[in-house]
């Protein structure tokens, strides 16, 4: 193990700021700071986090068969004004009693925001134009009707909806998550011209200052998906979703504040949302009405407070830390059994298992106690430690089966439970990554790292994220399975005859058809876990004083990187030596020390 030299080592960190400029995102700047404890509220006259961008169309998608002129127009170059005199002819959408006139743009990526219509100089200054906007996640979505089999809808955001336009001027229409955008003449009696057409992107101009880079670009890109995925969803608040999903779930945001860890590091937006939901929920209610997650604001508050250290912010939350774990220890029965009331889940695929939702939410449950355990010894309340530890304690007298279900025998695993090589080779590799859920995906990677099968969670990635990929996505998606794949057509294309639709015809429970996500925050665990164990980065202090590298390169041949700290950039690079060994580069800022080797302690995340 050497230290790594900044004169010859990688040069990773700034590629994705590369891409993004590349798609037209505009120039990050800044450091965040720090979270100011306790306040989930805003204030009167507040800046908004938000930043702004326009993006211009990349493709014409589709266009109807007649009534339709100079579509090529709204891809050209325009300075984004109305203007007196137009350069080019503008887009002419003329309809009829026998047919609607309508363009489908594609904006080449997924976005949050609006779009913009901007309308030329016309003849009857007195006749405005309405058309019909249709926002999409995926081609199909943007030229479907509203309800039906496949439950298009305006949950959230409007997606769907009619407008009038100014003469001469513009208008902007949203907000939603989308990548297409169809315009209709919605009047038959009045021709519309559109003289351009852009997105305005919102999103918090932050930089990118984690990064991963490998021998395998299908692993890279798979990174730089996750991390956009949740870059889009850092809102005012840390959404789960820009089309459907607009809110806070806590539990959700775990996967997403690991990401944000490993790309970002500090970001306001995960305090701010942690708060709000702890001061809209009684501490004798569960967050969101679901048990599980008001352990997992436990977990994500250990995490935050590992990676940033700021104790007067862990020290707001001593109050409602000490009445939830105190209820939480009460839920630890006298034989060891959880008796968890409430909604009981883990992610919704798989529900329908409630055996394996029983043992995943007994191992939760434990390693949400061990957690609270230490914070509580950190914040000096010993009775509230001591009554965690003795719960904990009870609890892991109990072992439940978690009868086939990846999802819970993955968290039998990491509380140390199950022992994670058994629980790898009897449930969470069978069948390889079937089974899988974008959400739940993550803690199977994790104890799959713990199992020490680091090449099978790359296998995993590669073949059900990365199978994201290759039907056209730029974000993840709120659930994916490996059957929807056999003769689907990709998101980005009108779907041909005999083929299925990979968007509308598949989904489950809340997430239906069209009203399945194609950006969800939690779907970007892929990009914690590289940088996690591939890097082989762990804070062990919190503020990251103390970390431990220990590479985890699987069937890689060499991986680099850097992971943010409070203190500075640790960058790393590993390369695999001909006998196998792994030599190890790093260069970590002053105040933070650095330990090798490995450590695959049951009871954390």
């Amino acid at each position: 193990m050497t230290v790594w030299n900044a004169a010859t080592g990688p040069r990773c960190l700034g590629r994705l700021q590369a891409i993004l400029l590349a798609w037209t995102l505009g120039s990050t700047a800044g450091v965040a700071g720090e979270p100011t404890p306790g306040r989930a509220g805003v204030t009167q006259g507040e800046r908004s986090a938000l930043a702004t961008y326009f993006v211009a169309p990349t493709r014409l998608v589709w266009q109807s068969r007649e009534g339709v002129q100079h579509a090529d127009s709204l891809l050209r170059p325009h300075p984004g004004q109305a203007v007196l005199q137009e350069t080019r002819p503008p887009c002419v959408l003329r309809a009829s009693s026998n047919g609607v006139a309508g363009v489908l743009l594609d904006f080449g990526r997924e976005l949050t925001g609006y779009v913009e219509l901007f309308t030329p100089m016309t003849g009857e200054q007195a006749k405005l134009r309405r058309v019909r906007v249709r926002f999409g996640e995926s081609v199909s979505e943007a030229m479907a009707e509203l309800g039906g089999k496949q439950n298009a809808q305006n949950d959230h955001a409007l997606r769907d909806q009619t407008v009038t336009l100014p003469w001469l001027g513009k208008k902007m229409v949203g907000p939603s998550g989308f990548r297409f955008v169809r315009i209709d003449n919605a009047d038959p009696e009045l021709a519309v011209e559109l003289s351009h057409v852009r997105a305005v992107l919102q999103l918090r101009d932050v930089p990118y200052l984690g990064s991963f880079r490998c021998d395998d670009e299908r692993l890279n890109r798979i990174w730089e998906v996750g991390a956009y995925t949740v870059h889009l969803n850092m809102q005012e608040y840390l959404w789960d979703g820009i089309k459907r999903d607009r809110l806070v779930w806590i539990g959700d945001m775990h996967p997403e504040v690991s990401t944000i860890h490993a790309v970002f590091g500090f970001n306001d937006v995960v305090p701010r949302s942690l708060d709000l939901t702890r001061d809209i929920t009684p501490v004798t209610e569960w967050m969101n009405g679901i048990s599980s997650y008001s352990m997992w604001w436990v977990l994500i508050h250990e995490d935050l407070w590992l990676h940033q250290g700021n104790r007067a912010y862990l020290e707001a939350q001593k109050p409602y830390l000490g009445a939830l774990l105190r209820r939480l220890a009460n839920l630890v029965g006298p034989d060891g059994r959880e008796r968890i009331d409430g909604m009981r889940f883990l992610d919704w695929p798989s529900s329908p298992n409630q055996q394996g939702v029983t043992a995943g939410l007994q191992a939760l449950l434990v390693m949400t106690l061990e957690a609270g355990q230490r914070l509580m010894t950190t914040l000096g309340d010993g009775d509230t430690a001591a009554l965690c530890a003795e719960a904990a304690a009870r609890g892991r007298r109990v072992v439940p089966d978690p009868n086939g279900s990846k999802s819970g025998a993955a968290l039998l695993a990491l509380a140390g439970l199950l022992d994670p090589r058994r629980a790898a080779d009897e449930v969470l590799k069978v069948g390889g990554p079937k089974g899988l859920s974008t959400f739940y995906g993550f803690y199977v990677l994790q104890a799959l790292a713990r199992s020490g099968d680091v090449t099978t969670a790359l296998d995993f990635i590669r073949t059900y994220w990365g199978a994201m990929l290759d039907l056209g996505a730029t974000t993840f998606w709120e659930d994916f399975d490996l059957d929807w794949v056999p003769n689907a057509a990709r998101i980005d294309e009108l779907v041909p005859p005999g083929k299925k639709d990979i968007h509308g015809d598949f989904g489950a429970y809340c997430y239906e058809g069209f009203r399945h996500s194609l950006c969800h925050g939690w779907a970007s665990g892929p990009t914690a876990w590289l940088s996690q164990h591939v890097l082989g980065v762990k804070p062990l202090e919190p503020g990251c004083r103390r970390v431990r590298i220990a590479p985890q390169l699987g069937n890689l041949r060499w991986a680099e990187g850097a992971y943010p700290t409070p203190l500075g950039l640790i960058q790393v690079r590993h390369e695999r030596r001909a006998d196998g060994s792994v030599a190890t580069q790093f260069e970590a800022p002053a105040g933070v020390t650095v330990e090798t080797g490995s450590d695959r302690r049951p009871g954390s995340l």
